[in-house]
């Protein structure tokens, strides 16, 4: 059954003025979706409300030989990211945007290619067409720090350009995309329940999350129903992730001011967390233990270890913050403010951070669990690691609860038939970084024709150069680490 979903097709007029009702609401805009129907290009918007799980979705159609759309960007930050990634795969002219520069597409680009429409073909040859505009800031001794997208070390590819004077940092703009995949595209034509090993694969240390959002997405298009013991299993493992991520994290930010002592430990933490992972799963990484209309455990964690590890945890982080040097390194620096996570639409652990409160486990919830939620004012490198650091306590309790109140088997494989209901549908997950969502749309023959993914990254971004004005450029490796978003979340 769908969670209060209601659906309007509407004009691009009537289409922004209901959209301003839902944001004045409360509402928040969680994902713009192109799509390709013959002569003309469907536009779906969905907004999420939680307590309780609203889910709202608006439609507008464009004729497809002169697509524009008029642009939501005065009414959303977020809109404006959507609208112009639109603008790059679909080749849609936004009317009104102030910022229609491209996005997705690097400079060796074609132009003219939109490889998300159906008819777009094979990729032509890939030739340099311009360059990526920068702006660039002026006065006296102002000078530019270039970073990337090449790195030291085991990174993912993204560029930084710093404007500075001196060593203060006047504006920082981060520019990614490196590592685009055409995922989406990757999805058209796989069977509905044959495309969780691709979800899996959207950020590998999500692959639980991604592979949830996905599985919920495609049961709601098709209309299964679970019971209630296959998601609080899928909710532990979705737990799993959480903690091997929170404890890598404590580790690296310690490491980023030179306390490598605790990140040799949170290491070892960790270590024993895939190895838990890979006992609880069969994989390390969690991949294989959701699917559509399923989940399978080879067995329950030891609730004794988890314990364990979360006292030694807590220990690790003890530590750490004792160390003068490391906290004084982390208090007061990169601070995001509330008004600008909430106007950025920030989730997860960088919003809690920031006094934002968020939780998908409690906004769009599959099944009641005792929540702790977890938060901070502050909106610093310090509050970032604190949040992290309670989430661990309070994740490593919630999947304690799972295991001692669970009943029956640890695996379960729908039987029979299922009753398909319109053809789309929306899978919402509390991922490790932040609130996931998938929206997918199946034809007649149950294939996917349509998969639109928003990883917690898209969103957490561009809340990263706004935390670090006014900071100094020694500051950007442990503001960077201590977001810590995915490039290939994001990049797609």
């Amino acid at each position: 059954m769908r969670p209060n979903l209601l659906r309007h097709r509407l004009s691009q007029d009537s289409l922004a003025d209901e959209a301003e009702d839902l944001l004045a609401a409360g509402f928040r805009l969680a994902l713009v979706a192109g799509h390709h129907d013959g002569d003309r290009l469907r536009i779906v918007y969905l907004f999420l409300a939680g307590y309780p799980d609203q889910r709202v979705e608006l439609e507008c159609v464009v004729p497809v030989d002169a697509p524009a759309l008029r642009s939501l960007a005065y009414l959303s930050f977020p809109a404006s990211r959507f609208e112009r990634e639109m603008a790059d795969l679909y080749g849609i002219t936004l009317v009104g945007h102030p910022k229609p520069r491209r996005l997705v597409r690097h400079a060796h680009w074609p132009n003219h290619w939109y490889p998300m429409r159906t008819n777009a073909g094979p990729p032509p040859e890939f030739a340099a067409s311009g360059r990526f505009p920068f702006l660039t800031v002026e006065g006296p001794g102002v000078y530019e720090i270039p970073v990337g997208p090449v790195h030291a070390g085991l990174i993912e590819p993204g560029h930084f350009r710093f404007s500075v004077a001196g060593e203060t940092v006047l504006r920082l703009k981060a520019r990614l995309w490196f590592v685009h995949r055409g995922i989406e595209k990757l999805f058209h034509g796989r069977p509905a329940t044959n495309a969780v090993d691709l979800a899996e694969r959207i950020s590998g240390d999500t692959s639980a999350g991604h592979a949830l959002a996905h599985c919920l997405a495609i049961e709601d298009a098709l209309g299964i129903t679970l019971p209630d013991q296959v998601h609080r299993l899928r909710a532990l493992i979705v737990e799993l992730e959480r903690l091997y991520n929170h404890a890598t994290d404590l580790g690296a930010l310690a490491n980023d001011v030179g306390f490598g002592l605790a990140n040799a430990h949170a290491q070892r933490i960790r270590e024993h967390l895939l190895r838990l992972n890979a006992a609880t799963t069969g994989h390390r990484l969690l991949r294989g233990a959701i699917r559509p209309g399923g989940v399978t455990l080879q067995t329950l964690p030891d609730p004794q270890q988890l314990a364990l590890l979360a006292a030694d945890l807590a220990e690790v982080a003890e530590l750490t913050l004792a160390n003068n040097v490391v906290f004084d390194r982390f208090a007061g620096t990169s601070v995001l403010g509330t008004d600008d996570a909430r106007a950025m639409g920030c989730l997860g652990y960088i919003a809690r951070a920031s006094g934002i409160r968020t939780d998908a486990r409690l906004e769009h919830p599959t099944t009641a669990l005792p929540i702790t939620e977890i938060g901070s004012p502050d909106g610093d490198v310090l509050a970032r690691y604190a949040v992290r650091r309670d989430e661990f306590t309070a994740s490593a309790t919630l999947a304690t609860h799972l295991i001692e109140t669970h009943t029956g088997p640890t695996n379960y494989t729908l039987q029979g038939e299922f009753t398909r209901t319109t053809g789309s549908g929306v899978g919402i997950a509390e991922g490790w970084r932040g609130t996931i969502v998938h929206r997918v749309e199946i034809d007649a023959e149950d294939r996917i024709t349509r998969a639109k993914i928003v990883d917690p990254s898209w969103f957490n971004w561009p809340a990263l150069p706004v935390a670090m004005a006014d900071t100094i450029v020694p500051d950007f490796p442990l503001t960077n680490k201590s977001f810590n978003q995915s490039y290939a979340g994001n990049d797609l």
